[in-house]
Order: C-alpha cells, then structure tokens, then sequence
C-alpha cells in the first residue's frame, strides 16, 4: 500500500509541475546572448538530493537561454569543506568567467571566494552566504525568516509549554545557523517553550536516524521536532514513522521532496517549509551574466519561502512555489 501511495504521489507531482511548466508566460530582463558562450561554473554542497538537483535544473535553462557554457560542481558530502575549496581553486586556475557558489562553511570558504574575485572573476553566492566582501550578489532564501516560520507552526502544534528538539544539518553553514538562530529567537518569546536538544546530521540520512533516535530516547518527553533541511528533515521523519511516534511527537521539516510529500499526507510531518531551488539556480546564472555584462545587479534577491500543509498544498499559488518557475 505504501509503495502505490509513493507512485500516485508521484505522478500527481509530475502533472503539477507539467502544468505550471507549460502555463509559464513570464518575461526576462534584456540581456544580449552572446555569440561566444561564457563560461560560468556553480559550485554547490553536495553531487545528489533532489533540492541540488533542481538548483541545476534552474540553472541549466538559464544557461541555455543566455548561451551559458555551465559546469555543474560538488563535493560528494555537505560536510567535505576541503574538497569544496579545492573546487574553487579548479575553477579559478581554469579560468572560470564567473562562479556561483553555495557556501559548505560561512568562514573557511571566505579565503578562496577573496582570491577568484582577485583574479577578476565575480562571484554569485547563491543559497548559503560566505564571509566575503567581494561577493557580487546573494541570491536565495531568507534563512532566518524561515526559521521562525518553521518556530512558529512547531508551537502551535505543540503548545507553549513544551520541549523541543532540533536537527540541523553542518554546523558552520551560513543558512543552517540562520534557519537555526531563527528558529531559537522565535521560541524564546514563550518561556515555556524549552529546546531541550540541538543535533547536526551533516546532510547524512542515516546520521539523522541514528541522531533521532538518540534525541527521542534521552527525552521521552519531547513534543516535537525540526528539522532544518531536506536531508535531515527525511531522516528524522523515516525514524519517527518507524518508531510509532508519528501521532505524539510532531515534526515541521523543510523542502518538498517526494519522502517529505507522502509522510505528510500520512500524519508524521505536520508541515514543511518549502523553498525555491529551481529559482536560486535560474537567478544564479542570471545575476552571473548581468555581472559580466556590466549591468548592476542587486545585492540581495530573496527567492521566498513558505510553509506547506495539508490545509493549502493544494493551493494553485502553493504548488508554484513547490515547483518553481522563473516568471
């Protein structure tokens, strides 16, 4: 039964996302494609999942409409900072006309981000910032903010006498403190509220299971949990189905990836932040080539987020930001 619930989930995403896909009708700003293709790199967290998968996704129409050269990069971990750097100095020493780059760690990825900028080649942050003044824009979520919202719906769930968990995904990435400090300044407005255990999975599923477990185990009483991205938040949500503690603990999760979709039609998440990966890899390259064009360009380009349940997944404006389109 659970497997025929994954497949109608599945093609039920699948006619969603055609459906908005073939209503797109938006405009992009004037730029002038080029003759000769420029060579732009982006260099993510992690080679797999599929919020990574849809930041290419974006990011590879982008390069097809502005004749964009686009190589894809990552590490085959979100924790793995040294590989990540090393990627960056490939790029720098192959002469990358541009590099969007999504930050492992806010400050060990601030040296090399310094050096392609001195070697004239701009750099997009897009998703998670790094500690660089030489960054050209920003482009991705509001981390904070969806924090809070994240804080906001686990303590109407939970009541304002509680204790609570979080599972977080690589201590030292910019948007995971944000979405964590958020989250924390949030529920410090109820004195009731007690976070009682903070976890960080590093991006691993298993780690995330093995860190749930733990969590539930050291704090029988614990009333709900959650989890900061996609990696983590399907871990967490796989070990409380399998523990039986869907209906007494709850959890707020962040994405929308199929795992996420079917346990909250099932009752084990209660709702998820979602938010826009096709976007921060369409506006990455965007920003890219308007940044080698000359032409000024934000500093910041918040692309949103939203939380998701199962009162408004349905929702027409809901299923567009589930399944971005560049407008």
């Amino acid at each position: 039964m659970r497997k025929m619930r994954s497949v109608r989930i599945r093609i039920w995403l699948l006619f969603i996302l055609i459906a908005i896909m073939t209503s797109c009708s938006g405009t992009a700003p004037s730029l002038h494609v080029l003759e000769n293709p420029l060579n732009v790199d982006m260099i993510v967290k992690m080679d797999h999942g599929d919020f990574w998968n849809t930041v290419k996704m974006g990011a590879e129409v982008a390069a097809k409409e502005y004749n964009v050269n686009l190589t894809f990069k990552a590490p085959p971990t979100e924790n793995d900072i040294d590989e990540q750097i090393r990627l960056v100095d490939e790029s720098i020493r192959d002469h990358a006309d541009a590099i969007i780059l999504s930050a492992i760690d806010y400050m060990k990825l601030a040296q090399v981000t310094d050096r392609a900028a001195y070697y004239k080649i701009p750099v997009i942050s897009m998703d998670s910032e790094v500690a660089s003044a030489r960054v050209k824009s920003i482009v991705g979520t509001n981390n904070y903010e969806a924090g809070q919202k994240a804080a906001d719906r686990l303590i109407k769930l939970t009541g304002v006498e509680s204790r609570i968990g979080v599972m977080n995904f690589v201590k030292g990435a910019k948007n995971a403190d944000e979405r964590e400090q958020g989250f924390m300044d949030y529920a410090a407005r109820f004195p009731g509220v007690e976070v009682v255990d903070i976890e960080y999975c590093d991006s691993d599923e298993e780690k995330a299971r093995q860190l749930t477990r733990k969590m539930l185990a050291e704090h029988p009483d614990l009333s709900g949990i959650v989890a900061l991205n996609e990696i983590a938040s399907i871990g967490t949500a796989e070990e409380i189905r399998r523990l039986g503690y869907g209906e007494r603990v709850k959890l707020i999760t962040f994405d929308s990836t199929t795992n996420v979709m079917e346990m909250l039609q099932e009752g084990i998440v209660q709702g998820t932040v979602i938010q826009n990966p096709f976007n921060n890899g369409y506006l990455a390259v965007q920003l890219a080539v308007q940044a080698l064009e000359g032409i000024e360009i934000p500093e910041r380009v918040d692309t949103g987020s939203k939380l998701i349940d199962l009162d408004n997944m349905l929702w027409p404006e809901n299923q567009k930001q589930m399944f971005p389109f560049v407008k």
